[in-house]
């Protein structure tokens, strides 16, 4: 379908969106998958609110993850946006628009996992961003949890899909970012 290669202007994890992925079965063929992972033993898909990423400090020993360790993926972005808290609260905040500069394209580490919804026999290919400590430059802009996805350097793309061990790329694995605050994006909560 050529409209699932639009690029989209906003994504929020929150709306579950399918997005460009690249997955380790099938490393010359680009994919759509669901942003959420939901694992192939759950019930329903409420687990996907829970799952849109994963820490690579825990990934092995969490349920919702660690049968999906060895089932890796590249995310194809160009870009993602963070929220810099100006106060204790989070009342007041701005946005960033991070990439790795020139809207040039770069994947995130991911892993999937194919669902079937057991009342419709639907299947969902989902999946979620592995991230890590968040760098010097995203931990004065993620200044409250201090994360960050994985963006992975592209001569390592192929060792993500090859299975290299996962602790390779924890942090201070890291790629030079470019952060862009919209000014007009100061978004004052009451």
């Amino acid at each position: 379908k050529k409209e699932l290669f639009k690029p989209a202007m906003n994504i929020n994890g929150f709306d579950f969106g399918i997005n460009p992925v690249i997955t380790d079965e099938n490393p010359n063929t680009i994919k759509h998958f669901n942003w959420g992972l939901i694992p192939s033993w759950s019930k329903d898909e409420d687990i996907k609110k829970l799952t849109l990423n994963a820490r690579i400090e825990t990934i092995e020993e969490k349920p919702s993850f660690k049968n999906s360790i060895n089932k890796r993926c590249l995310v194809i972005a160009n870009g993602f946006y963070e929220w810099q808290w100006q106060d204790s609260k989070g009342k007041n905040k701005i946005k960033y628009e991070i990439g790795i500069g020139n809207e040039d394209l770069f994947a995130f580490a991911g892993i999937y996992s194919q669902w079937v919804n057991q009342s419709t026999g639907e299947i969902k290919d989902t999946y979620s961003i592995v991230t890590t400590q968040a760098n010097q430059l995203m931990a004065e802009i993620h200044n409250t949890k201090k994360r960050m996805p994985i963006i992975l350097k592209p001569e390592d793309e192929s060792k993500w899909l090859q299975h290299e061990p996962i602790n390779k790329f924890a942090y201070p694995y890291e790629v030079n970012l470019v952060a862009k605050a919209f000014p007009t994006d100061i978004i004052t909560l009451w």
